[in-house]
């Protein structure tokens, strides 16, 4: 038993009514929308031994870094191991054990091969894109795709979520203007797709295009917020465009709203909670209701997992005075160094010294701060994320350093954010501030 789907690719021990719920929670996937994980159960009780099905499944709770969604990857690679397959679906079942086990480089590495052997598998170069991000990997966010991009035409299914794929790698690499280019196409084809209204978001960030970004976000939120899991993420965005403005009004209203106004506990929103509201305090705002609150919502996730997301917690243990989540998230990392998965890797070379780093910004300790950010700087994408995310690392760096009263550093690293983002307010604003210490 098994279906072919237009692009020629085999999906063992699917029928026609299976395979069209998962072609249902693909399609869900690429835009982001909807419950991909609902359509993909729905497709495994009509077809049990649809392999691709519980590979999918698998991909979505692995891709969630958290550790309770982890087990129920490994479950779901247990159940697609013993299913009859294809040569191709082999290898994606190697590839979610490898994610299952903590393996992300191993994990996106298989992807990688199976994207190249059968180009027009878009579950293979959507799962490996996420990893990519996952693990800051900004040449393979670019060249996985553009491996596969020449194979892809318009008017296939799908389309747009290549095109949205290949304009945030383009962005990541620094390739605006393409990038941009690609991502307004994917938004025309496919308004839903919101990993493609985000890229374009990311171009104009790093761009410093601040109300071209306000505007670009509220043209049409409908679609792009229309039971989107992607949404949260997308009114962040929205954030730090009227953040680098000083419009803080603005962002506390979507801090207060489509932000955090629900206080989820989805390791994926709370990042971004966080991240709005490091920023604030880093401005001297006080915040501190919002932290307590977000702060225990981080105390229910379990640390040491994914070092991208411990250094957000502590953010918000730092920031509500949480100090025993504190020490607990500092022994988590150090139980996590001692470990075989890559997020050892992950937390020793750079989310361990943030997280503390983090804490001495906290603790008033700001040349410490200094001391245990310089170094990490330059490889911070090994723990994950985005340029834009990132960016949390150096306005720490920037702000420790003036309070600090090191001037010299303060103004080589004002000097430094004037030249990479010559047109943001907030650059300006570290300019004077620079100046000012040193004249005094």
């Amino acid at each position: 038993m098994a279906v072919r789907d237009t692009f020629g690719l085999t999906f063992s021990g699917a029928t026609e009514a299976g395979f069209s719920l998962y072609s249902q929670a693909v399609r869900e996937l690429q835009c982001f929308i909807g419950d991909p994980v609902g359509s993909i159960d729905r497709a495994i009780a009509e077809d049990p031994g649809f392999v691709m099905a519980h590979v999918f499944k698998g991909y979505l709770f692995g891709l969630a870094t958290e550790r309770e969604a982890t087990v129920v990857a490994r479950t779901c690679h247990e159940a697609a191991l013993p299913l009859a397959a294809t040569t191709r679906e082999q290898a994606h079942v190697a590839a979610l054990g490898h994610l299952a086990g903590g393996r992300w480089h191993e994990a996106a590495r298989l992807l990688e091969d199976i994207a190249i052997e059968f180009p027009l598998d878009a579950l293979a170069l959507q799962t490996g894109h996420q990893i990519d991000f996952f693990t800051g990997n900004a040449r393979m966010l670019r060249d996985r795709i553009g491996r596969a991009l020449p194979s892809w035409q318009s008017g296939m299914p799908g389309y747009h979520a290549i095109l949205g794929m290949q304009a945030f790698g383009l962005e990541e690499m620094g390739d605006y203007a393409r990038a941009e280019k690609l991502g307004r196409t994917a938004v025309d084809i496919e308004p839903r797709d919101g990993w493609a209204q985000h890229a374009v978001a990311h171009v104009m960030e790093m761009q410093s295009r601040q109300k071209d970004g306000i505007a670009w976000m509220r043209a049409n939120p409908e679609a792009w917020t229309q039971e989107s899991f992607l949404k949260v993420h997308n009114w962040w965005h929205l954030a730090l465009f009227h953040y680098d403005l000083g419009e803080i009004d603005e962002v506390l209203a979507l801090y207060d709203g489509p932000v955090y106004g629900e206080q989820s506990t989805l390791a994926l929103n709370m990042v971004d909670a966080s991240a709005i509201l490091w920023r604030l305090y880093l401005s001297g705002i006080d915040v501190r209701d919002r932290w307590m609150a977000l702060a225990a919502n981080w105390a229910k996730a379990s640390a040491g997992n994914y070092a991208f997301n411990d250094a957000h917690a502590m953010m918000a243990f730092v920031g509500a005075g949480f100090e025993a989540l504190v020490s607990a998230l500092l022994e988590a990392q150090r139980e996590a160094m001692r470990g075989k998965e890559d997020n050892a890797a992950f937390t020793r070379d750079v989310g361990h010294p943030l997280t503390l780093a983090i804490k001495a910004f906290g603790d008033g300790n700001n040349a410490e701060a200094v001391r245990l950010i310089r170094p990490i700087r330059t490889i911070a994408h090994r723990f994950g994320g985005s340029h834009a995310q990132r960016d949390a690392i150096d306005l720490t760096l920037i702000e420790a350093a003036l309070r600090s009263g090191d001037h010299a550093l303060a103004k080589a690293l004002a000097a430094e954010r004037a030249l990479a983002r010559p047109d943001s307010p907030l650059s300006a604003l570290f300019s004077r501030r620079a100046a000012d210490l040193s004249e005094n």
